[in-house]
């Protein structure tokens, strides 16, 4: 438990922030070098083979099989960035030993609690080693927990050879948080029948299921003049803004929503008269409602640009990933096996839909099935980000379990 502490605590002190306003650039931040690097002289360090690293920052490695007959290459991955929408700079976690099931006071300076009424999922870990943020970043489990949960247990086989298992390939990507995290990966180097995203939340998750995704831009433009003299001349490009809000289904938002339902979310805005900008993310899991999700999109702006009279309102809609479900189906034994090491370890699998994407949807696609496992981080993107230990603890079991299972099925 204490090596994955201190594994963790060393790759959550690195800022690896990506950047959703850099997409010609990967990784779309610099400072994603940092624990790049880093992981390659320790993964050279714990023994793994085959390590490389590319000019996008993409990091594969290799533990050689060790059993003497044919057993398909597997994979595990895992991203290294952050999410660009709450601060991952100078982070500094808070280790909760047997956690007694209260409220947690994340910084009492600022007055900043997790209380379990709001955030009842506390209450699954009560008497657990707890790790959470000071209040002021996010923490960073999704996915340095991951990345911690693949390298220890790669360590783990490497230092206990009597585990019997094939080829194990591993993967670090960055950018997954900005959704270009499998857009440079080469599956054909990777090298592996399939794969894991360590990448989930509760222990016991398991997910082949995920959203269709696309990113929605609206352009509004107006005209600016003096508001003294604007009748019939001035347009407010942000009032036709909260125009098109309005024209959206107010309840197929992200809080008014769950399980399979899908959904519009305004992410981002900024306007003044002359110019306002919207940016929405779309999903839904079912393909068919998905596309009618982004027609119904363009025609809101259609609609209002004919009350209007003219075309101020531009829509460009992008699809960005799509269910994984299609691929992984066909060869539901990579799920099988996974649910089948939960069980061996006593962890009950939650197999369900992702509410969002990982970097295995677009794997899938490219020809790499590859469903996701927990990794134990609760609360993502934010100062109320927290993980466990023996969570952490569990993932690295899962994996080693996966390995071993793997080789089993397929010894003669």
């Amino acid at each position: 438990m204490q090596t994955l502490i201190n594994r963790f605590f060393k790759y959550i002190k690195i800022d690896t922030q990506s950047d959703p306003n850099n997409e010609a650039v990967f990784p779309s931040t610099e400072k994603q070098w940092d624990l790049a690097n880093l992981l390659v002289k320790e993964l050279k360090e714990i023994g793994m083979q085959d390590v490389s690293i590319d000019e996008n920052a993409y990091i594969m490695a290799s533990l050689p099989s060790n059993v003497d007959y044919k057993v398909p290459n597997i994979g595990f991955i895992a991203h290294m960035d952050t999410s660009p929408d709450f601060s991952g700079t100078g982070v500094n976690p808070q280790i909760h030993e047997n956690y007694d099931g209260k409220d947690v006071v994340l910084n009492e300076k600022e007055n900043i609690v997790m209380t379990t009424d709001y955030f009842d999922d506390l209450l699954m870990y009560k008497g657990q080693t707890l790790i959470t943020t000071d209040g002021t970043t996010l923490l960073g489990a999704d996915d340095k927990a991951g990345i911690t949960e693949i390298m220890t247990a790669m360590e783990y086989l490497i230092a206990h050879p009597e585990i019997k298992h094939g080829t194990i390939k591993i993967g670090f990507t960055p950018d997954e948080e900005v959704g270009k995290g499998a857009h440079k990966f080469d599956v054909e180097k990777f090298n592996a029948e399939w794969a894991y995203t360590m990448d989930g939340s509760q222990v016991g998750e398991l997910e082949y299921e995920n959203f269709n995704a696309a990113g929605g831009r609206v352009i509004i433009t107006g005209k600016i003049v003096h508001p003294g003299y604007a009748k019939n001349k001035l347009v407010n490009s942000m009032t036709i803004a909260a125009d098109f809000i309005k024209a959206l289904p107010a309840k197929e938002v992200p809080e008014h929503t769950e399980g399979y339902e899908g959904f519009f979310h305004l992410h981002t805005m900024k306007g003044e008269v002359e110019e306002t900008e919207l940016y929405y993310i779309i999903r839904d899991h079912d393909l068919e409602i998905f596309e009618k999700r982004k027609a119904l999109f363009q025609k809101v702006a259609d609609d209002l640009n004919k009350e209007l009279g003219e075309d101020l309102i531009k829509v460009t809609i992008k699809d960005q990933y799509f269910n994984m479900r299609k691929k992984v189906e066909p060869v539901m034994h990579i799920v099988d096996i996974a649910e089948q090491a939960m069980k061996d370890l006593g962890i009950k699998p939650l197999i369900k839909a992702i509410r969002g994407g990982t970097d295995g949807s677009q794997l899938s696609y490219k020809g790499l099935p590859c469903p996701n496992i927990f990794a134990g981080g609760h609360n993502f993107h934010g100062k109320y980000e927290f993980v466990t230990v023996e969570s952490m603890q569990k993932a690295t079991e899962v994996i080693v379990k996966i390995a071993e299972l793997t080789a089993k099925k397929y010894k003669n």
